[in-house]
């Protein structure tokens, strides 16, 4: 009797842990005021943290995510994006500006939006033009937004 009692106490414990994902969740408005809403699942992150050397970013992050499934569907992509940035804000950030003026064009489905006062960020794109996700790019280098869209945004096909 004893003997499964502790099975059941165990078995409960495993059933209990996927529930609470021993992580703490972020919500998605916190997540997006953290710059993460984009990176939905965690083998983003995952990505993400060989670019990024910062423990406590790569841990927003996590907190953020969601498990990737073994599914095709784990890998989402989108049908296009807009690059959004204020233009005044651009001598900052001169990765960005070697891309929208040199790589930019590789990608005829990514938009370039200039917006007062925004950080620079890539709002991705379903296939019927809607927003979807938000990523800030402030601290990337040119060729990790290079990377990421060619991962991220579907080729576009002759139109």
């Amino acid at each position: 009797m004893g003997l499964l009692i502790y099975i059941c106490s165990v078995a409960l414990l495993l059933a209990a842990v996927p529930l609470g994902t021993a992580k703490e969740q972020l919500s998605s408005r916190e997540c997006e005021d953290l710059g993460f809403t984009g990176l939905a699942l965690c083998s983003d992150c995952n990505t993400f943290a060989e670019y990024v050397k910062d423990p406590d970013l790569v841990s927003d992050c996590l907190k953020c995510c969601s498990e990737d499934s073994d599914d095709s569907t784990s890998k989402i992509t989108y049908s296009g994006a807009v690059l959004e940035v204020c233009m005044r804000k651009l001598v900052f950030y001169p990765e960005i500006v070697g891309f929208i003026e040199e790589e930019k064009d590789q990608f005829p489905s990514v938009k370039v939006q200039y917006v007062f006062n925004s950080p620079p960020k890539l709002m991705m794109l379903d296939d019927a033009g809607q927003h979807k996700e938000t990523i800030r790019i402030d601290n990337w280098k040119r060729e990790h937004v290079l990377q990421f869209l060619r991962e991220k945004v579907k080729p576009t096909s002759a139109n």
